[in-house]
This record gives C-alpha cells, structure tokens and sequence, in this order.
C-alpha cells in the first residue's frame, strides 16, 4: 500500500488566537511524530480541529461555527484566528482561517463571518480545500458504520475533493440546483407554480448528479482496495471488508445514471410533490459496508466498526498521497486506548512513515517505547503547550 510519497508536507507553525480555549498560542510543530498529551479539557482536541480547520476551511465537529470562537475573548477583541505556515518542497504555504464576531442586528447569536486568506490573498472556502491536506482518525469514526448515510457520503465528499476541485465546485451547484428544486416542489404542491418551470431545475440536477455519482464511483475503485488491503491488515485476514455505492436510482451500466436519474425524477414527481423534497439523486445515495459478507451497520460489533473505520482513514490517507504525490498530515485524536497492541502498533508503524503525524492522548503507556523515543512530546494544560513529558 501507498504510505505516502512526492514533496514532503508539513505544519511547521500554528497560530491560534481567541480560539476554542485558546486565548493565544504561537506553536512550532517538528516533522515527523509528535504527540501532544495531557488530561481531558485542556485543548488537545481543539489543536487538531484547528489544523483540520487549515485543510477544509470547516470543523470537524462544530455544529455552527460560533462554537469555534472563545466567546468571552471574542466580545473585547471582535475576532478569532487560526492560521498555519506549511512547508513543502515547492515551497512555503500560509493559510489563515479568520472569524469576524459581530453582533446580532436583533436579539439572538451572535453573527460569525469567516474569512480566508492563501498566502495573504483573499479566496473563498473553496479555493483552500485540496492545497494542504490533512486526514482525522477520532473515536467518532464508528459513526462511518453505525451513523447515518450522510456521514458516509461526508466522508467520500471531502475525499475527493481534496485531489478535484472541479468535484467540489459541481457539490456546490447541485446543492443550489436541489434548493432550488425542492422549494419549487412546495409551490407547485400549493398551485403556486406551473409545473413546466420544473423541466430546467430537472435538468440541472441531472446534469450535476450524474456528474458527482460517476465520480464517486471512480474514487471508490481506487479507494476500495486500499481498505481492504488495510482491512486484512488488522484483521489478520480474518474478515474481509467490501464497499459498495448504493444509489438511489437503479442501473446496471455507469453511462446510464443520467437516463435512470431523469426516468426516476419524472416516475416520483407525484411522491416528491407531496414530500416537498427531491426523493432521488447523490444526496440520497449511501455507501454500504460489508464485514464478512454482511451489512456492518446492523450487525457489526463495535469492536468491528472500530477497525472498519480505522480502516477506511487509512486508505484515505493512502487516498490522498497516491493523488496529490503528497502525504496528508495525520491526526489521531485519542484514538490509540482504544485499539488492542497490535492494531495500535500497525496505526503507529503507518503514522510513522508519514511526513508528519499528530497524535493526542490522556496517557503515554500505550504507546510504549521505542515510539515514543523517536516522537516529540507536547504537554497540553490549560489551553497553553509546553515541550516534554507530563509533570505528574
């Protein structure tokens, strides 16, 4: 399997203010490993999120983007900021994720407006996705077998938009196109329409489905061997994991998803009158896992969903380097207790050959020596990062 490969990746230099717990932080990353310890609520977690932050310009974990500015400091200085220096063989990227706080024009939360900027130039969301990549392991990765289908369409979405801008531009389209669509539905359910305005927004979503659901479909032949090679990895062989794209509407051929999406749009215009929603299309899509022969979501144990998961982010990370010619930067978010020894030794030999890993933890004994001796220790407390081991 591709461990990683191409020009070499790395954060040298992180920057956080009012975010999260931290008032102020000015941190030096090393390359190579480093594992930032200490007891639960002190900061560890919101290091990763800000760094995943600088990859995808969006939390992993944040319901609103709110949550992401400490608020109390927000209110004095009007503003939050993350921003990281990656060094790279072909040279220096700096990448800031800003927040503007600003006051509520009526009573309510208050209002957040995020603001980009590439190497001290303006760019939208958009623009950052794909240029410093960056792959989450967390304890929330059962959720990719036991969660809802949009986690799992979430997790293929980031994927491939990292190595295709173009993919993410086309999700884009398709959400204003489904909008659009959707509320057109409510109005022709209340005689508020004529029903020929819908030939337009059908083709739109044709057009932009057909494109997003052949994509995915390609990103899943080179995904899928990589998980499962993966998958045998630490299962020792004995389960074998298969992926599968379940889509909403049927065809035996990968040409005719623009036929069948059209056929099913016109078949369930009644349904989706009545619903006020598009019934068909990427959105509703899902990706099944087997364990064994046998749908994981249902009868997987959690032990099992848990190596599943694993195993799904290591081949993204695989994903990634094949595509970029680049390494992600890796970040495990107390993920190691977890795992038994020898799944934690194989997480920790993969994390090794990458570029740069960022790896949390309440404590060291599981990682044991000699990683530990090769890595460098961070102690995280209080939302302040000080260099060795724990002072207890």
């Amino acid at each position: 399997m591709v461990a990683h490969g191409g020009p070499p990746l790395h954060l040298a230099h992180l920057s956080l203010i009012n975010f999260r717990s931290f008032r102020q932080l000015d941190l030096d990353l090393p390359k190579g490993v480093a594992v930032l310890h200490g007891d639960n609520a002190q900061g560890k977690t919101n290091l990763l999120e800000a760094v995943y932050l600088l990859s995808i310009a969006k939390s992993f974990r944040a319901q609103n983007e709110r949550e992401l500015v400490n608020r109390e400091a927000a209110q004095e200085q009007g503003q939050a900021l993350a921003s990281g220096l990656f060094m790279r063989k072909d040279g220096r990227l700096k990448v800031s994720v800003g927040f503007q706080w600003a006051a509520p024009e009526q009573s309510g939360e208050p209002l957040v407006r995020k603001q980009v900027r590439v190497n001290g130039v303006a760019r939208t969301a958009a623009d950052l996705v794909g240029l410093a990549n960056a792959v989450l392991f967390s304890a929330q990765d059962v959720e990719l077998v036991f969660g809802a289908p949009s986690q799992r369409r979430r997790f293929l979405d980031i994927l491939i938009s990292q190595v295709d801008p173009l993919y993410l531009r086309s999700l884009q389209r398709y959400q204003r196109v489904l909008f659009q669509r959707n509320q057109l539905l409510k109005t022709l359910r209340d005689g508020r329409a004529s029903p020929e305005e819908m030939a337009f927004w059908d083709a739109e979503l044709v057009k932009e489905g057909a494109s997003i659901v052949l994509r995915r479909l390609e990103a899943l032949d080179a995904l899928t061997p990589l998980a499962q090679e993966t998958h045998q990895q630490l299962t020792t062989g004995a389960e074998a994991l298969r992926m599968e794209y379940a889509c909403s509407v049927r065809t035996s051929q990968r040409d005719g998803v623009a036929v069948a999406l059209a056929e099913a749009l016109q078949a369930g215009k009644g349904r989706e009158m009545a619903a006020g929603a598009t019934l068909v299309g990427p959105h509703r899509d899902d990706l099944r896992l087997l364990i064994g022969g046998v749908e994981a979501g249902a009868y997987a144990s959690r032990g099992q969903a848990r190596t599943a998961g694993l195993a799904l982010r290591l081949a993204e990370a695989a994903y990634l380097a094949a595509c970029k010619g680049e390494a992600p930067v890796l970040l495990l978010d107390d993920v190691l207790s977890e795992l038994d020894a020898s799944r934690r030794r194989h997480v920790l030999e993969r994390a090794a050959a990458h570029d740069q890993a960022l790896i949390t933890t309440t404590d060291l004994s599981p990682i044991g020596t000699p990683f530990l001796d090769h890595a460098a220790k961070l102690r995280v407390d209080g939302g302040a990062v000080y260099p060795g081991p724990s002072s207890q």
